[in-house]
């Protein structure tokens, strides 16, 4: 009986996708051992939040997108409500509105539309797809906005743009016309005049810090220049683990979070970055993989994002610490010490897993 509940339980897990996860987490806990000065207590601590995540994307995997679905748009109107309690109640740290005090524990609400937004889109979508026009589309920017500009006020920029990705990419899925797009493109351009006038004084000088870092090195620049140098240091190979000068004397800030990637270019080269990214690459694949034979418009839409937004999450980290993307704090996907965005990102997963063990159901 036990055995059986065993394999009714993970039938639904995807054993490629598994492995790739897999491979990537034991990987970050010898990178956070380096990156966090040899700290046994950080190491253990990331291993529970792993221990979590994994249950949750263990949970979520058997969960069917039928059931999913049902619950997409009430999951972002609690989203909403929630943010809109920290609009109005939550608690400042840092300088920012992000954390809603509930009495027996603090929450971050924005982490819950990361899957929130696209689910409720996928949804709103799949109801319209044989009569699809313009309108449902701007309707569905209407339920991308919300949630995006209650964030913008906190103000979380980093989250902002990761929520309007993983929006879009519904959007985009869904069908809207490339003459939109080009026409949303050129708008935007057109405003960033505006936008800029618009934006706080630490994120026009994040845009002058990426130009120029070198115009306030030991200030605002410090971070970028910090990360460049490890990276650059690091050559093809690596100066091997454990053995990063710029880790391992504390050059480098925020090393076992934002900056995660300049330990990996110190202390595994060139190659190691390779390795990785390849290996990211193999998971995008097979995300998409999965969107594309998904059995019913709300699994491809929903499946299509939450691969394309893992995407973003790489490509916004690894562009930033690189030094051609201005510093948003964007974590670096299964890679980054913390465990609200790696709870985040496996039940992402789970949804992947579950979506396609339901085609696989279905088809035999």
């Amino acid at each position: 009986m036990y055995i059986q509940t065993i394999i009714r339980f993970t039938r639904h897990i995807d054993s490629f996708l598994l492995a790739c996860i897999l491979f990537t987490l034991f990987f970050s806990l010898a990178v956070l051992y380096s990156a966090s000065g040899h700290s046994i207590g950080r190491v253990y601590s990331q291993l529970i939040n792993i221990t979590i995540a994994l249950t949750a994307m263990f949970v979520i995997a058997n969960i069917s997108p039928n059931r999913l679905e049902t619950i997409s748009f009430p999951l972002y109107l609690g989203g909403v409500v929630l943010l809109l309690g920290v609009f109005l109640f939550g608690d400042i740290s840092h300088g920012a509105r992000r954390w809603l005090n509930i009495g027996i524990m603090k929450i971050q609400p924005s982490e819950i539309m990361k899957l929130g937004v696209p689910m409720a889109l996928a949804w709103f979508f799949s109801r319209q797809q044989n009569t699809l026009n313009n309108w449902d589309f701007f309707r569905g920017s209407l339920l991308l906005a919300v949630p995006v500009c209650l964030i913008l006020k906190q103000p979380d920029l980093g989250t902002s743009l990761l929520i309007v990705a993983s929006g879009f990419y519904v959007i985009f899925l869904a069908g809207l016309s490339w003459k939109i797009i080009a026409g949303g493109a050129a708008l935007a351009g057109a405003s960033l005049p505006v936008i800029w006038s618009m934006m706080h004084d630490y994120q026009r000088r994040r845009v002058e810090i990426l130009l120029d870092p070198f115009q306030d090195p030991l200030g605002d620049g410090y971070h970028a220049i910090q990360a460049s140098i490890a990276l650059g240091s690091g050559g093809m190979n690596g100066k091997g683990w454990l053995n990063g000068t710029q880790t391992q004397l504390e050059y480098l800030p925020e090393r076992t979070t934002d900056f995660i990637f300049a330990v990996i270019g110190e202390e595994f080269g060139f190659v190691g970055c390779l390795v990785l990214l390849f290996i990211f690459s193999l998971i995008i694949g097979r995300g998409l993989y999965i969107s594309y034979r998904a059995s019913n418009t709300y699994s491809r839409l929903l499946a299509g994002s939450i691969t394309l937004t893992f995407f973003t999450y790489a490509f916004v980290n690894v562009g930033m610490v690189s030094g051609i993307l201005p510093i948003v704090g964007v974590p670096l996907p299964l890679i980054s010490y913390g465990g609200t965005s790696l709870v985040t990102l496996l039940v992402g997963f789970g949804i992947l897993m579950s979506i396609h063990s339901n085609k696989m159901l279905v088809s035999t």
